[in-house]
């Protein structure tokens, strides 16, 4: 049940809205960037399950969470001018590190010399001075594991996005991890709790599986807002329509959690399209009559970037989740 009061909260103007933001990747990364020139008082909790890349060799070499869905964010958040944010974007090539951003290596250094990951990421989220803060979603070793509609299963992140096959569950292993305390207290005193973009079963759910985390959104009198992605993602979405991004969602944590349901109404230029395409991604249908058996509230508005690729452009998206915040609390 739904309650009415929330924890008391020292607040300032500059502060803004209290914002719990699920995910992790680009989707993320977006959301964060726009949304911060409306209020400080945000808090990003990102999924620790990545095990490709840099991140992957990183988490594999010195046994603590993937650091680059973190550095993602810390990025977003940061002033993007500053130096250390332009030194956490480098990505060094043609070398031993080639492939490494420095902003991976930089977290795992802190990780080293603190002896924890939490607290690298805590002084990450200081030296960097963001607008806002970056909490893991837990500090355990959690990985993927996908259970599909022929009953198989899947392990580890990588190997789930490329098994091409339909995902019926998902799973933490070996067990649910512990949500960090700052995470369950920032759902706690949230105005709103943001759900998306990203991707479906590898950064928006991981995050919502941690033992209790389902039951702290669902008791939260925050609205819950999810934003479907403008796109397919090839390996984990196929053919998924929004009512299917939803039903997964609901599926795996709690039916009808969501206040409102973002959808994006303009498709992206047809060279984009096809460009997708050649990767095996589609426009997301927005299906309206099965999303509209459930409570929430479509908001379906021109959300697309000018850019050359089918993406949310942070700042329309970030205007329209303050006019959901402002609008429910006018009524």
């Amino acid at each position: 049940m739904r309650g009415d009061q929330r924890p008391p909260r020292q607040e300032s103007a500059a502060e803004g809205a209290a914002i719990a933001a699920f995910g992790g990747g680009t989707g993320l990364h977006s959301l964060l960037k726009g949304i911060k020139a409306f209020t400080s008082n945000i808090t990003a909790i990102v999924a620790v399950s990545d095990d490709g890349g840099s991140s992957g060799i990183l988490r594999k070499e010195f046994d603590m969470p993937p650091p680059g869905d973190m550095r993602n964010c810390l990025v977003a958040l940061a002033d993007e001018e500053s130096l250390m944010a332009e030194l956490f974007r480098y990505r060094f090539e043609n070398s031993e590190l080639g492939g490494h951003s420095f902003g991976n290596i930089f977290i795992t250094a802190l990780a080293e010399v603190t002896g924890d990951f939490g607290k690298a990421i805590q002084l990450a989220n200081k030296i960097l001075s963001v607008r806002g803060r970056v909490l893991p979603a837990t500090l355990d070793k959690v990985s993927l594991e996908a259970v599909h509609d022929d009953d198989s299963k899947t392990t580890g992140e990588t190997r789930i996005s490329k098994s091409g096959k339909r995902i019926r569950r998902l799973n933490l292993r070996p067990s649910p991890g512990r949500p960090t305390p700052q995470a369950l207290e920032a759902v706690r005193r949230a105005d709103i709790l943001l759900f998306g973009p990203g991707s479906l079963f590898t950064s928006i759910l991981p995050p919502m599986l941690n033992e209790g985390m389902v039951e702290e959104i669902a008791a939260s009198p925050a609205k819950e807002i999810y934003v479907c992605n403008i796109m397919t993602q090839p390996g984990e979405t196929d053919g998924f329509s929004a009512a299917d991004h939803v039903q997964a969602i609901y599926d795996n944590t709690a039916e009808d959690i969501f206040d409102y349901i973002v959808l994006n109404s303009r498709n992206p230029s047809q060279a984009v399209l096809a460009r997708y395409a050649e990767e095996g991604a589609g426009p997301v249908p927005l299906d309206p009559d099965r999303l509209e058996r459930w409570k929430a509230c479509l908001v379906i508005e021109d959300l697309i970037g000018a850019d050359a690729y089918a993406r949310h452009d942070p700042e329309k998206l970030a205007r329209t989740v303050m006019r959901i915040l402002k609008d429910r609390t006018e009524r």
